[in-house]
């Protein structure tokens, strides 16, 4: 009997780093895909990005809208109760073994609420990770205490869920599955995407910028001093829409505001894992606070301005430059990322995220977990006894 592994996918950011495993799950003759679809995929306003995973022949088992209208802290919090009602009722219907969940997203953490009555085991992908500026944080270890088994990005995460406490043999060091489709997917020629985009793509700035979750109150003004440093440079820009956030909206009211008043940039709501991947083999740097900056622009060895604090606590390697949240600031980091001697220090430089494996790692683990009893009966596991003294002393 085929094993049914119910993977979740609520966002354009996640499913390009899924991409892989889904399709390694799909060929596996001993499992059933079950893909289960919500969050912002689901969404006119995020580019109704369900129509790529149509695009690329993937059967979805079950639809979850969960998105409420607006950016509010309160239309968040309303959309993560929704989506616990709505992936319960998925569950009901697919029936999945077990499920997989990758990431921090508020979307995925409702996957996750939504499995535990129905006592289906949870696989969690890049926990162990630190977004400090973010509410990702608190996501993403909300998760990785819901989970049953992880998989970790890098040796350090890895490490980390297990001072969480959790069990050393459910946790494995896989590398991230978005390596594997960079070293194994075909990208498309600088030709191809100079046509397709309208542009001319090298050396072009590709711009990512999230809301800071944690300050909600400075958006404006931090994402007008990005556009502001951005003014002194003659690159072609190419931005891409923010994440479903609180405050996203504006976002995207500066970013249209500033495209139409500049030729040489370009607002793309979602480019899609292809384009976004190729992209980053021709662009002279990525500027923003993505993730994508921190792990997929390592692969390409591409200068990346990460600003602010939004991805603290991550992993850095040597070509990301970080940058406080002022235009002066992003103007010479900037600088310094597109200059050559920048460039040529980074040669040699190599990927943490692993070799490209990490979809063939997963897979073996979903494959032959016995899903039993042990599985799911977690067990805490302490890493040494609290000094009580100690705490006494400290909360007095």
């Amino acid at each position: 009997m085929k094993r049914r592994i119910g993977v979740v996918t609520v966002g354009r950011s996640d499913y390009g780093i899924y991409y892989p495993l889904l399709r390694a799950i799909e060929n596996d003759p001993d499992c059933e895909l079950c893909l289960i679809v919500g969050g912002s995929h689901l969404s006119p306003y995020h580019g109704n990005t369900v129509s790529e995973i149509e695009r690329d022949g993937f059967e979805i088992k079950a639809r979850v809208p969960m998105l409420l209208a607006g950016d509010s802290p309160q239309s968040i919090s309303m959309s993560i109760g929704l989506g616990v009602t709505n992936f319960a009722a998925a569950y009901e219907s697919v029936h999945p073994d077990i499920i997989v969940l990758l990431g921090d997203r508020f979307e995925m953490l409702a996957a996750a609420v939504a499995a535990v009555p129905l006592q289906i085991p949870l696989a969690h992908i890049h926990g162990g990770e630190l977004t400090q500026g973010a509410i990702d944080d608190a996501m993403r270890h909300s998760i990785t205490k819901l989970s049953h088994l992880h998989f970790a990005a890098a040796p350090e995460y890895g490490r980390r869920i297990e001072q969480m406490g959790e069990e050393p043999y459910r946790i494995t060091v896989t590398g991230s599955p978005v390596i594997d489709a960079i070293l194994s997917e075909k990208a498309l020629s600088e030709k191809e995407l100079n046509v397709t985009l309208g542009m001319t793509v090298r050396g072009a700035l590709l711009v990512t910028y999230h809301p800071v979750t944690l300050e909600p109150e400075h958006i404006e003004e931090r994402i007008a001093m990005l556009l502001d440093a951005l003014e002194h440079f003659e690159n072609e820009l190419i931005f891409t829409y923010p994440n479903a956030d609180t405050n996203n909206a504006v976002i995207v009211e500066q970013l249209r505001t500033f495209v139409s008043r500049h030729d040489r940039a370009h607002l793309f709501v979602n480019l899609g894992r292809k384009k976004y991947h190729s992209l980053q083999r021709y662009v002279g740097a990525m500027i923003g606070n993505s993730s994508s900056g921190i792990i997929e622009a390592a692969s390409f060895r591409l200068p990346v301005v990460n600003i602010g604090d939004r991805q603290e606590g991550r992993l850095r390697t040597p070509n990301i430059l970080d940058a406080p949240e002022e235009a002066t600031a992003i103007q010479a980091a900037t600088r310094k990322a597109l200059s050559p001697e920048f460039k040529s220090s980074l040669a040699k430089m190599e990927s943490p995220y692993g070799k490209g494996d990490a979809s063939v790692k997963i897979l073996q683990t979903l494959k032959k977990t016995p899903l039993d009893n042990k599985l799911l009966k977690k067990k805490f596991c302490d890493w040494g006894r609290i000094d009580t003294a100690q705490v006494g002393a400290v909360a007095s």
